[in-house]
């Protein structure tokens, strides 16, 4: 049995790959590694997801999945998301592994699938934060206007999601800094989806709330 999957498995990584490089005779010795393994299982629906990474690298345990497993249908860009949990607090941080720096349009999908993987996933109603060092305009720079632009176009996409931004991290966390200087934005410190610029600016904030404030981190999940 495992002899004609682990056949199955190996054609069929060579129908995904014959035009990347990858014989025939090289497709069984991909499944040697449990990675690719069980990606393919994955990929064939006979596992609903794979736990991996701990003794390879980021990019090493996700191109495989990134080569393999086709997109939704309708979703362009794959991300990276940590479910964060502090005390009683759940919060979810994209993108903060694959994005390098990503434009207003591409913060809004990742935006948008965030908020789609916290509530079906993680049964909780997402509310967006499009992060940044102003708020509501109140910087004038290219920087600001990107995420002030991604908060439009995802609410444009997705008319009934909770999204605004651009605003600062404090002002999308704590109600009394909201509801005292900016009453009209839908997030009155309640956010719980927060999309962070760029990897970098994502990537280092989480790390600093996981080893500062003791956080659990779960992830990451792409």
């Amino acid at each position: 049995h495992e002899g004609k999957r682990s056949s199955r498995y190996a054609q069929r990584l060579y129908e995904l790959r014959q035009r990347h490089g990858v014989t025939p005779q090289q497709a069984p010795m991909l499944l040697a590694d449990p990675v690719y393994f069980g990606i393919m299982m994955v990929e064939q629906g006979e596992a609903d997801g794979l736990v991996a990474g701990l003794h390879r690298s980021y990019p090493d345990t996700i191109r495989p999945a990134l080569q393999l497993i086709r997109l939704k249908e309708g979703v362009r860009r794959v991300a990276g998301m940590y479910c964060v949990i502090i005390g009683d607090r759940v919060l979810f941080f994209a993108d903060a592994t694959v994005n390098i720096e990503p434009t207003s349009e591409e913060l809004a999908e990742i935006a948008i699938s965030a908020a789609a993987v916290a509530r079906n996933h993680f049964d909780v109603e997402p509310r967006v934060a499009m992060l940044s060092f102003s708020n509501f305009g109140s910087v004038h720079h290219e920087f600001a206007q990107r995420m002030r632009d991604a908060a439009r176009i995802a609410r444009s996409w997705m008319p009934d999601l909770v999204v605004d931004g651009e605003m600062a991290p404090d002002t999308a966390l704590v109600p009394e800094i909201a509801q005292t200087n900016f009453p009209h934005s839908r997030i009155q410190g309640d956010a719980n989806v927060l999309i962070f610029p760029n990897v970098q600016s994502g990537n280092i904030s989480l790390k600093l709330v996981q080893r500062l404030a003791g956080a659990d981190v779960i992830g990451p999940i792409l």
